[in-house]
């Protein structure tokens, strides 16, 4: 026997093996003759006529020799891989082998701009044509309908336009029609009832409208339907109950009316069906209990009323996601639900269930929202602080027991109880999604940025507001409910506002607590930050957001759509509320009803956003505004003194006598903290001290001109840069003050954060944020440099402009930094450039024009009307940004002797190369690919910002705007009068103003150090071999960073 199947087994591995090789025979036979066939004529002529509409070309990958027909279009490359686009797929068995023709057309993904020519009906064997996320425009036409072998057409994410043609009827072969997110208008054309081979059909947010035509009772063969964001109307159609193989459906923000129809029952292959948004009808969940294949059912704000199965556990073997919030349901909540052993994520919020919470809960479903209900009694075990629960709005009881498991809850129940007797507050600010901002006006906008998930809510600690969120991205991995951008929002005095903004897939409330009863004025503060500008005209440009806003539960604004409102992209709008707060609480809800695009930019995005929020009274109030908890530590001290009142007196005693010396010796540190406006933070030396490992010189970071700045690490975990201030540097304590209310009156993305101060005796430290790139200069300069490719360096150009420009322009005080070089710009761990060393700015207010003062600066930066005059206005770090962009530009410093004579100063070598007409060649070696008319704009722009006259250079504002090509570059007309009046071939000059003594070319050498100069006009003139009117060349544009 044993034999015998040995025997079988090796006569079947003898005829597989024969098997096998006839496939590879054949497989090689037929590839022959692919290649051998040549692809027919018209359709050649037809793909290039199209392709040149289209402005796109075959790729290496195919057309190997110029035949189409070849390469990966026959030799079984994934049609779908991204190197392979755009893309054909040929069969070449046509006339026995002799003729491919192009079966499968692909442009996808690559913003390609133009109509659908007529041409393309020549390719009249394709099967497939996709063109998704491109801009095509016009109309969708009638000759599409003349390709008759089509199976899948896939056109969306463009912006066609017009009615669907009803030639469209005529693709009988069609199983995919995808149209979704386009301007389509009209209604679905009842020929498509004509495609009964179609399985997939995808028209959200295609701009299409009306009732679904009765004639897609024959499309039985549908396994997908996706319809959401579309304006369809009438009842949801009961003949889709008969399209028995469906496993999707599809039908959020519709304008449908209930119920959702009985014959659902029978969709008993659906694994996804998600309905919302309907109105007038309600619905039960009888039809839902033959669905057994559902992983994901969402039935949110579509009035279903009744109760809960209680066996739904056993109905559900697979269910991962049950969404049936915001609906009309009532009764208990089954045990049975919370014991699922395949759900994660519930939620069952803003609907009217009652009773208790189940005392037991599956380990996997770990997200769970069930506020705005009427649950009542305490929380068993499994109610934590380390799952994604919201029990906002119900009537739980709270006690010592449990008051702690879910801080903050016990503010956010159905009655609002917390500070309401007395109420303690009449306003609030809030950053929403970011740290805290005092914005120019004083308004203190407070730090919104703790973790927010799926299922959560936060109360500060002073129980004055709160936030509750409750929505799950679908289709979407690891999701942020933060929006963070590096926009310059426009129309606003405070873009900084609007750099994180807090988002949501669904319910997005704050409230204001233990407020005043009165009238209110609520301003809610909206960007849309993430969406490209339709001008840009890319498919990611297409995309929209839709939300409902609420206040008080009453809806104020239906489908707010925030960048239509304020007239585009990256543009502030702020939308303004009245209200009477009548139970001092207020509820500010933004609320997702399933309308906008839902896959734009990336898949799953959607949903209400808020940059931040203020509440003001529209009276006079007559509350404290101090935290409840500040009156209870000031009540529990009274009762200790008045328990222990002979010990109090003497503690007392002992702490004045202890103060009084304290003070005494900090006396003028106190005057000159109490002196600022906001109290900056202060740290302790010791605590500096130990950060930076008593100031180890193997934590030294540099050296300034105002002394060491080393690397330290706080206790919380924080890098910082802590600059200590050297008595040599002669900065007496009122600079010191400055420094530090300077840098903490203004907070923008491309500005070094100041963290705080210490003053301790005569010790001056500052303490920054910590910038692991260091500065630009090292990075440019030294040969270990990091390189930087040609978009990095224009972003930090672009990021130092627009840090400048706020500086002089939104900024107050308006500030001139005086010192704008490559080493006063740090680099993030993203190369993200900060702007720092602000300790010589001068403050000056909007009615002065100019300062006249002591020079500090750095040579090779120095305007001429400052090096000279001592005459300061904004146009001074103009100047300074000018010759920092070319240095970026070029990758060497202003001035270099080890050059050729003529690049031995930046800014004469570049007057000379274009005055040549061959300013590119100004660019660093290094960078091989850039885009030269970027790179001409910035060379354009340093020229003019470098000019010898103040009144001839531009704005920060204006160069932002040219650099980001928003305005034409001005023309570039005179030569300063710098370069073409001074001998810059003597270089043994030294800088040299009046009532200030010349130094020695020796001297002058110093700046390589990166110290600044600091010229003070003296009492005693001293005579100078040079003429104060007209100063070297090597005086201005000499070394130093």
């Amino acid at each position: 026997m044993g034999w015998s199947v040995k025997l079988l087994h090796s006569s079947v591995f003898a005829v597989c093996s024969c098997c096998l090789h006839l496939f590879i025979l054949l497989s090689v036979f037929h590839l022959s003759n692919a290649q051998n066939a040549t692809t027919d004529p018209s359709e050649v002529s037809a793909l290039n006529l199209l392709f040149e509409q289209w402005d796109t070309k075959a790729v290496g990958l195919w057309n190997l020799s110029g035949e189409p027909c070849s390469g990966s279009a026959i030799n079984g490359t994934d049609f779908e891989d991204t190197a392979n686009n755009p893309a054909i797929k040929c069969v070449c068995t046509y006339n026995n082998s002799a003729t491919c023709h192009i079966t499968q057309l692909r442009v996808y993904a690559l913003n390609k701009r133009g109509e659908i020519p007529e041409v393309i009906t020549a390719l009249k064997y394709l099967t497939l044509l996709k063109i998704d996320q491109n801009y095509f425009t016009g109309p969708l036409p009638a000759f599409i309908g003349n390709l008759t072998a089509l199976q899948s057409l896939s056109i969306a994410h463009n912006a066609f336009s017009g009615t669907i043609p009803t030639e469209l009827g005529n693709l009988k072969e069609l199983t995919l029609l995808s149209i979704g997110i386009n301007n389509f208008s009209g209604t679905l054309p009842p020929e498509l009832g004509q495609l009964v081979n179609l399985e997939q059909l995808y028209v959200n947010s295609c701009g299409l409208g009306g009732e679904i035509p009765s004639t897609f009772v024959n499309l039985k063969k549908m396994t997908i339907f996706s319809a959401s964001d579309a304006a369809f109307t009438g009842n949801i159609p009961d003949f889709i109950g008969n399209w028995t193989r469906l496993t999707s459906l599809r039908f959020q923000g519709n304008s449908f009316e209930g119920p959702i129809p009985s014959s659902f029952s029978n969709l008993t292959s659906l694994e996804s069906l998600r309905i919302s948004d309907l109105s007038n009808v309600s619905s039960t969940l009888d039809f839902i209990k033959n669905l057994k294949s559902l992983t994901d059912l969402t039935l949110r704000n579509a009035l279903i009323s009744g109760s809960i199965p209680s066996d739904i556990g056993e109905i559900f073997q697979t269910l991962d996601r049950l969404d049936l919030s915001f609906n009309n349901l009532t009764g208990q909540v089954p045990s049975a639900l919370f014991n699922m052993s395949s759900l994660q994520y519930l939620f069952l919020g803003n609907n009217s269930l009652i009773g208790t919470l189940p005392n037991q809960k599956s380990s996997k479903l770990q997200t769970i929202d069930l506020s705005y209900n009427y649950l009542s009694g305490t929380f068993p075990s499994w109610v934590t602080s380390n799952i994604q629960l919201n029990l906002v709005a119900n009537n739980f009881t709270f006690d010592s027991s449990n008051i702690s498991v879910l801080p903050g809850l016990n503010c956010l129940q159905r009655n609002f109880p917390c500070n309401r007797n007395p109420p303690l507050y009449a306003n609030f600010s809030i950053k929403c999604g970011g740290p805290m901002m005092r914005t120019a006006d004083g308004t203190v906008y407070e730090a919104e940025n703790s973790s927010i998930s799926a299922a959560s809510f936060t109360v500060t600690s002073t129980e004055k507001w709160a936030v509750s969120n409750a929505g799950l991205y679908a289709d979407r991995e690891n999701p942020s409910y933060v929006e963070n951008n590096l926009k310059q929002v426009t129309g606003t005095n405070t873009p900084e506002l609007y750099q994180t903004s807090r988002i949501s897939p669904g319910s997005l409330r704050y409230y204001g607590l233990g407020l005043q009863n009165g009238p209110y004025t609520i301003n809610l503060l909206f960007a849309e930050t993430r969406f490209a500008a339709r001008s840009s005209q890319t498919w990611d440009s297409l995309a929209r957001r839709v939300f409902d806003i609420y206040i008080q539960g009453n809806r104020q604004l239906k489908d707010f759509d925030i960048s239509m409102e304020a007239g585009g992209v990256d543009r502030a709008i702020t939308k303004t509320f009245n209200v009477t707060v009548s139970e001092n609480h207020l509820e500010i809800h933004l609320f997702w009803a399933g309308k906008g695009t839902c896959c734009n930019p990336v898949q799953g995005y959607y949903g209400p956003i808020i940059s931040a929020l203020n509440v003001v009274p529209d009276f006079t109030p007559n509350v404290s505004g101090i935290p409840s908890s500040t009156r209870k530590e000031k009540s529990r001290t009274g009762v200790i003194v008045g328990v222990s009142i002979s010990v109090g007196v003497v503690s007392l005693i002992l702490i004045s006598v202890l103060l009084y010396i304290r003070l005494k010796k900090d006396s003028e540190d106190e005057e000159v903290l109490l002196g600022m406006g906001p109290r900056p933070n202060t740290f302790s030396y010791s605590q500096l001290r130990t950060a930076t490992e008593d100031f180890s010189p193997s934590n030294k970071l540099g050296e300034g001109g105002y002394g060491p700045v080393y690397k330290g690490m706080l206790s919380d975990g924080r890098e910082v840069a802590v600059k200590k201030l050297s008595v040599a540097s002669n900065q007496g304590t009122n600079q010191f003050v400055t420094e530090i209310a300077t840098i903490s009156a203004v907070q923008h993305r491309n500005l070094v954060k100041l963290y705080g101060c210490c003053i301790e005796g005569n010790r001056r430290l500052l303490v920054y944020e910590y910038l692991e790139n260091k500065s630009l200069d090292k990075t440019l300069f030294e040969k270990d440099g990091m390189h930087l490719d040609w978009p990095t360096r224009l972003n930090i150009c672009l990021g130092t402009a627009r840090g400048l420009a706020y500086l002089h322009e939104e900024s107050r005080p308006r500030i001139v930094h005086r010192d704008v070089k490559a080493s006063n710009i740090l680099l993030d761990a993203n190369l993200f450039p900060k702007i720092s060393d602000f300790g010589l700015a001068i403050l000056y207010d909007d009615k002065k024009t100019h300062i006249s003062t002591r020079v500090a600066g750095t040579i090779g930066y120095l305007a001429p009307e400052y090096a000279m005059r001592g005459h300061l206005t904004e146009k001074a770090d103009v100047f300074g940004f000018g010759v920092v962009a070319l240095e970026i530009l070029s990758g060497r410093a202003n001035s270099d002797s080890s050059l050729d004579d003529e690049r031995v100063y930046l800014l004469e070598w570049a007057w000379k190369l274009h005055e040549s007409g061959r300013s590119l060649e100004l660019m660093d070696p290094s960078v091989t690919e850039f885009d030269e008319n970027e790179a001409l704009r910035v060379v354009g722009v340093a020229l003019l910002c470098t000019q010898g006259s103040p009144a001839m250079r531009p704005t920060m504002s204006r160069v932002v705007a040219m650099l980001t090509g928003d305005i034409e570059v001005s023309a570039v007309t005179s030569k300063p009068s710098y370069l073409t009046d001074w001998d810059f071939k003597d270089i043994t000059g030294t800088f040299s103003t009046e009532n200030t003594q010349a130094s020695t070319s020796s001297e002058a050498s110093k700046s390589k150090n990166h110290n600044p100069i600091d010229l003070i006009p003296r009492g005693d003139q001293m005579h100078s071999p040079l003429n104060v009117t007209e100063p070297r060349l090597s005086d201005l544009i000499g070394d130093g960073r």
